[in-house]
């Protein structure tokens, strides 16, 4: 089970990509072609020998940055890192790719070098949120399509599904639609639309869900759905806020010693609710949809996050979970 990693595309460089990929031969016995400069990864897998026999380099010489238009660069940039991951999974020599790179690139290759399952209106983002009980809840999408049909919310619903099920482990997930209100008449055209469809579905709808729910803390729900325009801004409204948190927090210690001593008694609360909050337990967050495993990843990936990334790649492989996804489209969309 090979496992394409985009190392070039990486903000942080090779250091992480390559860290990563050790823990993941080590740990999880993975197998991993890592793409990009040849000479620049040859160096520094030097200094993992034990992992020699377990991983591959694809040369790549170009690659495309954050700041670049995705799919101009995708189509103009023929040989750049991430086209080279998604065909290494088109011609069956890996069962996946992750790219901590440009998502609408990631995106963009994805969909023209393995395209769509069938079925599929629509590919969405599965991105993770820590819930309080310490497991995730699955929010998609979370910035694939910016203008959704409600046969697509419909759509990420049963893709959202397969993925709670088969990768959370969620026995019997609890599918919500993010709206303005729990009251069934809440929401917009699209939202109502959607709902009406959703009612229909064989599984475990509760209705709308808000904001406030996407945490576990208010009416229980395991796959929240809503348009990538939507999920986007809630997503780095995620980030922000916690971000803030966490600056607050730092500089109130710092204020005084007594903060401080406070602060390291607290030490070990603080660590755990950061590891609790840590996007890197989860690697990533899947592309759903398209016709081969696609897993993209923040820009900044430590090591734990490409390790973590493998893990989940080599996950969906084993479960069948592109086989699950495509029999449930066909029988209930």
């Amino acid at each position: 089970m090979w496992v394409a990693v985009d190392a070039m595309s990486a903000e942080q460089g090779y250091e992480p990509m390559v860290a990563g990929t050790a823990l993941a031969v080590r740990e999880l016995g993975a197998k991993v072609i890592l793409v990009g400069n040849e000479a620049e990864l040859s160096k520094l897998l030097r200094n993992y020998g034990d992992i020699r026999d377990s991983v591959r380099i694809q040369h790549a010489t170009e690659v495309v940055g954050m700041d670049e238009a995705p799919a101009m660069a995708v189509k103009a940039k023929k040989n750049c890192s991430v086209n080279l991951a998604a065909r290494l999974v088109r011609d069956s020599e890996a069962i996946g790719f992750f790219s901590p790179g440009n998502t609408g690139a990631t995106m963009a290759a994805a969909l023209s070098i393995l395209g769509r399952l069938p079925g599929v209106k629509r590919p969405a983002i599965a991105t993770p949120i820590p819930r309080e009980d310490g497991r995730a809840n699955v929010l998609l999408d979370a910035g694939a399509n910016v203008d959704c049909k409600p046969e697509y919310l419909v759509q990420f619903a049963i893709m959202g599904e397969v993925y709670a099920r088969e990768i959370l482990g969620v026995i019997n997930p609890k599918i919500g639609l993010l709206s303005n209100g729990e009251e069934d008449i809440k929401g917009n055209e699209q939202t109502l639309q959607a709902f009406a469809r959703l009612k229909k579905l064989p599984y475990d709808f509760v209705g709308n869900v808000e904001g406030r729910d996407l945490y576990g803390t208010g009416k229980p729900v395991d796959v929240i759905v809503c348009d990538g325009f939507v999920g986007n801004v809630v997503l780095k409204s995620i980030e922000g806020l916690a971000k803030t948190i966490f600056s607050i927090l730092r500089t109130n210690i710092k204020a005084s010693p007594l903060s401080q001593a406070g602060a390291l008694m607290l030490k070990p609360a603080f660590m755990a609710v950061k590891g609790r909050m840590d996007y890197a337990s989860y690697g990533g967050a899947p592309l759903l949809g398209v016709a081969g495993i696609t897993v993209i990843g923040h820009g900044s990936s430590n090591a734990w996050a490409v390790r973590n990334a493998i893990r989940v790649t080599m996950e969906f492989a084993r479960n069948d979970v592109l086989l699950r996804i495509q029999e449930n489209i066909k029988r209930f969309s």
